[in-house]
């Protein structure tokens, strides 16, 4: 893709950018395609995992937040709120940082991984601990825009979701076609929402002549688009979609319906066995990130994805963000003396 300065730069004709509106950027997009050899010959299918957690903070919120900073600095803001989980409190953070305005963050006290935290903090955001969860924090960030001069820009904010459909866009260069299945981790559910839409954006304008099955994955204890009806109280060691009432629940449920997919659930036992699973192939994704290869694993066993198609799952997170369970979940390291021959012998040579 020649010299990449972010996804504003590259696809800015089919963001609703002006031309002359300066772009707060730092690099996102470009995220990697991997293909997951494993996952391919246990499924029957050619699986791809997009690595969202290979950008700029470590997640895809970056693809959303660039659009939202840039159009929040053109209308002449000087602060921006989120409520967060964690990963667009770190992406907020560090785009205001670089447009040099104020970012307030709403976080559940004690909820929030400590890797996506320290990113918040280390940007300079003004962090603020709910004593609730997350939907009352982001309750609480909807109603300080307008009585207040600050800008929300969690997934509600309409440039975030433009943002995001380029991670489609993406999709469709790399393979010169959409793939015929599309898995998704949902929690706040706008990215299965931007996915479609990117989708949809491509076929119209004849770039790709079809549309992807889209599944989208909830965990168990947070399924609330599942359970119909919301979760007060949800509960998954995966923090990036623990939320009990998503935001974009209504373009999640039109996504699934209208690409002939579903909006499913996924066991916390399951999630962290992908979680493992994934990273024995060399990607250290967060767990959230996990739930669709959980997904995808639960559909290739029912027999719901027809053999030798194409499938992208995408991993929205790096494992950087919460390392706990990986250390937890992992052999103790070796102590020995700084001795060859006593390394060698721990070794097993």
């Amino acid at each position: 893709m020649g010299s990449w300065k972010g996804i504003i730069d590259h696809y800015r004709p089919r963001l609703e950018m002006d031309d002359n509106a300066p772009v707060i950027s730092l690099g996102e997009g470009n995220t990697p395609m991997i293909l997951s050899e494993r996952l391919s010959e246990r499924t029957g299918l050619e699986v791809y995992l997009k690595f969202e957690g290979m950008n700029p903070t470590g997640s895809f919120k970056d693809r959303g937040m660039t659009m939202a900073i840039t159009k929040a600095v053109a209308n002449g803001a000087k602060a921006v709120v989120c409520a967060s989980t964690g990963n667009t409190s770190a992406s907020a953070a560090a785009y205001s940082a670089k447009a040099g305005i104020l970012c307030v963050v709403l976080i559940p006290a004690g909820n929030v991984a400590s890797g996506k935290l320290a990113q918040a903090l280390v940007h300079g955001a003004k962090v603020v601990e709910v004593r609730g969860n997350f939907d009352q924090a982001f309750e609480i960030t909807r109603k300080l825009e307008g009585p207040y001069p600050i800008v929300v820009v969690n997934s509600t904010n309409p440039h975030r979701l433009l943002g995001q459909k380029t991670g489609a866009f993406e999709i469709c260069d790399r393979l010169e076609r959409a793939p015929d299945y599309h898995i998704i981790p949902v929690g706040n559910a706008g990215n299965i929402t931007s996915y479609w839409n990117g989708y949809n954006e491509y076929h119209a304008d004849g770039i790709t002549d079809s549309l992807p099955q889209m599944f989208g994955f909830q965990a168990a204890g947070s399924a609330p688009i599942v359970l119909g009806h919301p979760v007060d109280q949800p509960k998954t060691i995966a923090t990036a979609i623990r939320i009990g009432h998503p935001a974009s629940w209504d373009g999640a449920l039109r996504a699934a319906r209208e690409s002939g997919g579903e909006i499913r659930s996924v066991t916390d036992k399951a999630i962290l066995e992908a979680y493992r699973m994934i990273a024995s192939e060399g990607v250290f994704a967060e767990l959230a990130s996990s739930a669709p290869v959980a997904g995808l694993l639960q559909l290739s066993a029912q027999g719901r994805l027809e053999r030798g198609k194409t499938v992208v799952c995408i991993l929205t997170g790096h494992g950087l963000k919460d390392p706990s369970w990986a250390i937890s979940g992992a052999p103790k390291p070796i102590q020995v003396d700084a001795e060859i021959d006593v390394v060698a012998q721990a070794l097993g040579f």
